[in-house]
């Protein structure tokens, strides 16, 4: 297979995302080439430890991690010849800092014009336009920025972000999406693009699961106090360690109950709701720990699977790679350095990975090496830009988020997508409703409702002989059909992979099942949450002297976009061949890549990750500390030595902010909880909006920690227009969010352009219309209850 072989990308990034989008890019096969300055790209000398670096100086294992497949050359950005590759390429990867003279040398405009054809993919924190666009920030920041971190812990505890860099990687798939299907279709259209892409957009969607829109819902209440919740049942204590449960659904949840001996419980809707189970905190952990507390983990997961709730061990560096479902599909595989353990690419291609892996490349490796290259593209461009993926129909059986963000993705980029459900199982998400009202409390979810627009909508009883049969005209008619059930649903319907290709040999099939297609754990059911505990990324969040916590929400869209993205890859490789493709997309393949730094980290450095709340390796002081006020608090990050020196000018130098050792990042990690006690006490007198704005002016890395609950007021969100007034028939009209970028061809356009259809809405103009049913034919599958507009039991 050779997928993306005829992309070029020139990746001149620096940090994390701009790497993993360009290892993504490197995996579905294209040409990936490293632009690094003389002294080398800082990932080089990524590591949790001084002593891991030591270990490998300037070849850091994180490094080799990402960099695989991949060229280096060495240059700068004005170099005449530098400019002229940058020309032969399909995309560009920048991450340059906005305001920065290396962005000004650059001159995004200008190459554009003199290579029209280009992709450029901007990566910053909150986008390159905006009144923050120039502010500094961190990984740390985009989460308090994005209202994240504020949901997240007990309501009595300090909040604390998601560990594991996840800001950087979710951004990063979703980044590597858009610049997918941009360059597919600058191929199409002969019309580069240039991506303004926003990572606090990104964890915005990954990391709130749209509660703004729950609270728009409600009406908008007056609001005081913390909005922190930890989902319960979740990670709960084992007789010899943690165990991980998921009830989204009230099915789950009643199982549960029967499993805990609390059918007492059952109908309690207090206790059945998250929200409200809150309230009643301590009475529930007590009697899910006395049933957890006498069990071992493994004894928890046994009974737990009798009652096919989703569960999971709570892995870490270590443990992970002892999982028996990641050992039967041998997830983990040597790098080409021959002494660490990494995940493979969490997609499979027609049974088989796009391409084997080759070693990182030593700096400026490749210099005087590079082939000329010239971006496929047709003769004449065609009159107009266009969004990617107009002309594409996609056929959406998916259920719940994971399934549904990979074709929300393509319906906002112009992709024609019919999501299929059924009345008698309909769509999942239609269930997360937290305050019904009416009769119609199934239009009502706020999760359905975020994650569906742009898309029309059908109901169909696959169950049915001729329901099944119209599902299978439609997969005649689709370029795409994505599917993500427990693998054993498909099959028993008959929608196998030859059967698919026998009904359309150019559709690409798509299968996103929670574990794998085969291995011990092929047919469980498992959640983002599940794919938190499972990966280790719940080990890393949470305060280091309380239990892990799950992050709430990323893996499902981090899933969805590794998802699009190999549906990209085999969208290339089918015009390539004109053959139809088979994608296997595992939820959990997909945490454990952006979860990699865990087992790279122990495999090539006998380091286990822990988690520590607010402190990360990469950054000293780093916190939130509590200003003037209920619930006032700062973010504040500082990964290099000018934000130290900025920040203690902040601070008015204070004699013990001028101790030597603190000079320097390695020191003052060392000094980490004393500099927090410090900061606390300063921050505590202080008002929280000046505070920011001195550091911020200072160049030191702060924000507020934005409450999700009304997210859409962030000033740099209302700046960029990212939450969009979508109008809908029986909710009425709320903010929404569209993608985290824009595309400088479109402007200010929004990306929605119709809500999330209701049940059923579409049935007739797609039955009808589209497969050319007659209206007595029509009359009749309603008659007999295959189609409808109302959930029946």
């Amino acid at each position: 297979m050779k997928g993306l072989s005829n992309v070029r990308v020139i990746d001149a990034s620096r940090g994390i995302a701009g790497a993993y989008v360009s290892k993504l890019f490197a995996d579905g096969g294209a040409d990936v080439i490293l632009l690094e300055t003389a002294q080398g790209n800082p990932l080089r000398y990524h590591a949790s430890s001084p002593d891991c670096l030591q270990q490998r100086p300037g070849d850091s294992a994180f490094f080799q991690y990402l960099s695989a497949n991949k060229r280096s050359i060495t240059g700068d950005v004005t170099d005449p010849a530098v400019r002229q590759l940058i020309g032969s390429a399909d995309l560009l990867i920048e991450d340059c800092e906005t305001g920065s003279e290396t962005l000004a040398a650059l001159d995004v405009p200008a190459l554009r014009k003199q290579f029209p054809r280009l992709v450029v993919l901007s990566l910053s924190a909150f986008g390159r336009s905006g009144p923050y666009a120039q502010h500094p920030a961190t990984e740390f920041i985009v989460q308090a920025e994005s209202g994240a971190t504020g949901m997240r812990g007990l309501s009595t505890q300090v909040p604390y972000m998601a560990g594991g860099r996840i800001g950087d990687f979710t951004g990063a798939t979703f980044a590597a999406v858009a610049a997918g299907a941009a360059v597919l279709g600058a191929q199409r259209t002969g019309h580069g693009e240039h991506i303004d892409f926003s990572m606090t957009e990104a964890m915005n969607i990954a990391g709130t699961v749209y509660v703004d829109l729950v609270f728009s819902l409600l009406g908008r209440p007056e609001m005081g106090g913390a909005f922190r919740q930890v989902e319960t049942p979740s990670i709960e204590p084992t007789k010899d360690g943690y165990v991980g449960f998921n009830t989204n659904s009230r099915k789950h949840f009643d199982e549960f109950l029967k499993m805990i001996g609390r059918e007492d419980w059952l109908g309690n809707e207090e206790l059945a709701s998250h929200f409200t189970r809150q309230f009643r905190l301590d009475e529930w952990n007590a009697a899910v720990w006395e049933w957890t507390r006498a069990r071992t983990t493994k004894e928890c997961i046994a009974k737990a699977m009798e009652y096919m709730i989703p569960v999971a061990p709570v892995n870490n560096g270590k443990t992970v790679l002892e999982h028996e479902q990641l050992v039967a599909r041998k997830v983990y595989e040597k790098n080409p350095a021959g002494d660490f353990l990494q995940p493979r690419p969490p997609y499979l291609l027609n049974g088989e990975r796009v391409r084997g892996l080759s070693p990182a490349p030593k700096l400026g490796e490749h210099n005087g090496q590079i082939e000329a290259h010239t971006p496929s593209a047709p003769t004449q461009p065609t009159a107009k830009t266009e969004l990617p993926l107009k002309g594409l129909r996609v056929l959406d059986i998916t259920a719940w988020w994971a399934g549904p963000a990979v074709t929300h993705a393509f319906a906002l980029m112009g992709a024609d997508v019919i999501h299929v459900e059924a009345t008698k199982r309909m769509d999942g998400a239609r269930s997360v409703v937290v305050a019904p009202s009416g009769d119609n409390w199934w239009e009502q979810s706020h999760l359905y409702n975020s994650i569906n627009t742009n898309k029309r909508g059908i109901t169909l009883d696959m169950g049915d002989a001729e329901g099944l049969a119209l599902i299978k005209q439609l997969i005649a008619q689709s370029d795409v059909v994505v599917e993500n059930f427990s693998p054993r649903v498909f099959e028993e319907f008959g929608l196998t992979r030859e059967a698919v290709h026998a009904l359309n040999p150019k559709a690409v099939f798509v299968r996103m099942p929670a574990f794998g297609l085969d291995g011990p754990w092929r047919d469980y059911p498992g959640f983002a949450q599940t794919m938190e505990q499972m990966s280790g990324l719940a080990w890393l969040t949470g305060h280091a002297d309380d239990q892990p916590r799950i992050q709430r929400g990323p893996c499902d869209p981090v899933a969805g976009m590794h998802a699009a993205f190999a549906v990209l890859v085999a969208l290339a490789e089918r015009n390539r061949t004109g053959a139809g493709q088979y994608l296997e997309c595992t939820m959990v393949e997909g945490a454990l890549n952006v979860a990699a730094e865990l087992v790279v980290e122990y495999t090539a450095y006998g380091k286990l990750l822990e988690r520590d709340g607010n402190r990360t390796p990469y950054a000293a002081p780093q916190g939130l500390y509590a200003c003037q006020g209920e619930e006032q608090w700062l973010a504040l990050s500082v990964e290099n030595d000018a934000q130290w020196q900025a920040l203690v000018k902040v601070l008015g130098s204070p004699s013990w902010a001028s101790d030597a050792a603190l000079a320097t990042h390695a020191g003052r990690y060392a000094a980490r909880a004393a500099l927090d006690q410090q900061l606390a006490e300063w921050a505590s007198t202080r008002d929280l909006k000046e505070t920011v704005t001195s550091l911020q002016q200072a160049g030191v890395p702060a924000s507020t920690v934005v409450d999700c609950r009304v997210a859409f007021k962030q000033p740099q969100f209302q700046a960029r227009k990212f939450f969009e007034p979508v109008t809908h028939p029986v909710i009425g009209t709320h903010p929404i969010p569209g993608m985290p970028f824009r595309f400088a061809s479109r402007g200010e356009q929004p990306w929605i352009t119709s809500p999330a259809p209701t049940m059923g809405q579409h049935n007739h103009e797609v039955l009808v219309d589209v497969l050319g049913m007659s209206e007595a034919q029509y009359a009749a599958l309603e008659a007999r209850g295959v189609i409808g507009s109302k959930p029946v039991k």
